[in-house]
């Protein structure tokens, strides 16, 4: 056993010793690299290594949680009186405690191949930065750039409680990403491409990331505005997995427990076409967001959120199941600094059965979204207006491309008119194909 896991389990223990009820206890050891290149000139280069500590101790219904990053072992009881000495003056929370221990096992970590232990030089990361860029700059239109950037990270997750429950795994991530500038004075415009993976053997290819930035780019030059009007409106993927992160956020435990979601009241209702399955899967193989077990040491479900049209499960950690009467599904989240929260990992819309160009070929006229800008979203009323760039759609195909506007509509009429392409791809732990909504309002010319 490593010098970390023992830490952590003597944390445990002291916290017993100490009068804790319970106790559990999370740490981080992260080291992160990351290098930036602009017009072929290294920029920045950083790396880091930081391992942090997070305990939570309960004294029947009341709890605390602290968290240091001095892990030197005379730290631990001053941590845990710390922990225990805040706990005894806090407020009961009649929902505190441990999950109860699931009824599956956890998943071998191995299983899920969240780590690739191939980091590469700086030199290295420095020339695939470069040839990123460079892919950029050498499209037509491109007059300068932002900067190409190539990361990589490993994380060391371990995780104990006091029912027993002692897990530990490792995930790593390798990326790289271009932004350029096209056009002079007030036409200027910018885009990026960015891909993300565990392993280093699945990254694209530098010079494809940096064409498709570069092309992005170039084809946003001389914006027009839309007409005011209502308008059918397709959203390219990489803005898609938005609309579906409102909906977990719709979904999540402690906003139903609140009574803060306007789908609080929709479990079992169609709210969807009968066609839309939305899916949240933990341990997808190299998922960004997979992992053996949740924050709470319990075994993470896969979820159907929406299972033919209907809402079919909330995300939920211990505590909101116990608000909400029911048993938690795996879907806690746990940083050092904080206690449990539902979340997902890997949230995915399955696809449908028609291309993208199928998909919007009835639309005469319409709105084909690729940026989203700024966020006027509420999550009680489920009203939704956000400012939006892209391009007209006329008679089916792509024409010029527009800017300024703002969608609006009800995230409930939005579901209720929802279309899917069949392009999905897992590049973000949110992910969707691309989708087509009939009607939105459009606050442009």
């Amino acid at each position: 056993m490593t010098q970390n896991q023992n830490f952590i389990k003597d944390l445990i223990l002291q916290a017993q010793k100490k009068g804790a009820t319970a106790a559990d206890a999370i740490m981080l050891a992260s080291t992160s690299v990351g290098v930036q290149v602009r017009n072929g000139q290294p920029e920045e280069l950083e790396r880091s290594e930081t391992k942090t500590v997070g305990l939570r101790v309960f004294i029947d219904k009341r709890s605390a949680t602290i968290s240091t990053t001095d892990l030197q072992k005379h730290n631990i009881e001053k941590l845990v009186e710390q922990a225990i000495s805040m706990a005894k003056i806090l407020p009961e929370d009649p929902f505190a405690g441990l999950g109860e221990p699931s009824d599956k096992p956890c998943i071998d970590p191995k299983s899920l191949d969240l780590c690739d232990e191939s980091e590469r030089s700086t030199k290295e990361m420095l020339e695939q930065a470069k040839q990123t860029e460079a892919a950029a700059l050498s499209i037509k239109g491109i007059t300068n750039s932002i900067g190409g950037s190539c990361g990589y990270g490993k994380t060391e997750i371990i995780l104990a409680n006091s029912n027993d429950f002692f897990g530990t795994y490792a995930r790593t991530s390798h990326s790289l990403s271009a932004c350029v500038l096209a056009g002079t004075g007030t036409d200027m415009q910018r885009d990026y491409d960015y891909h993300s993976t565990v392993h280093l053997k699945d990254l694209e290819d530098p010079e494809k990331i940096g064409r498709n930035a570069g092309e992005k780019t170039v084809a946003k030059l001389h914006p027009k505005k839309p007409k005011t009007g209502i308008l059918p409106i397709v959203f390219h993927p990489r803005v898609a997995n938005s609309i579906i992160g409102h909906l977990a956020s719709a979904l999540n435990g402690y906003s139903i427990a609140k009574g803060t979601s306007f789908l609080k009241n929709d479990l079992g209702n169609l709210i969807f076409p009968e066609n839309i399955t939305i899916i949240d899967q933990p341990y997808q193989i190299k998922g960004l967001a997979s992992r053996p077990f949740d924050g709470e040491g319990l075994f993470p479900e896969e979820l159907k959120l929406v299972d033919q049209g209907k809402i079919a499960n909330w995300l939920l950690d211990s505590r909101t199941a116990k608000q909400l009467g029911l048993k938690s599904n795996g879907h806690a989240a746990r940083g050092p600094s904080s206690p449990p929260s539902p979340t997902t990992t890997n949230l995915y819309v399955m696809p449908g059965n028609v291309t993208p160009a199928e998909l919007m070929a009835d639309i005469q006229e319409g709105i084909y979204i690729t940026e989203m800008i700024g966020s006027s979203v509420n999550m009680v009323t489920g009203d939704y207006s956000r400012g939006a760039s892209g391009f007209m759609i006329r008679n089916g195909v792509l024409a010029e491309p527009v800017m300024e506007f703002t969608l609006a509509s009800t995230l409930k009429e939005m579901f209720s008119k929802l279309h899917v392409a069949n392009d999905l791809e897992f590049r973000y732990s949110t992910n969707s194909p691309t989708l087509r909504i009939d009607a939105m309002s459009i606050a442009g010319n």
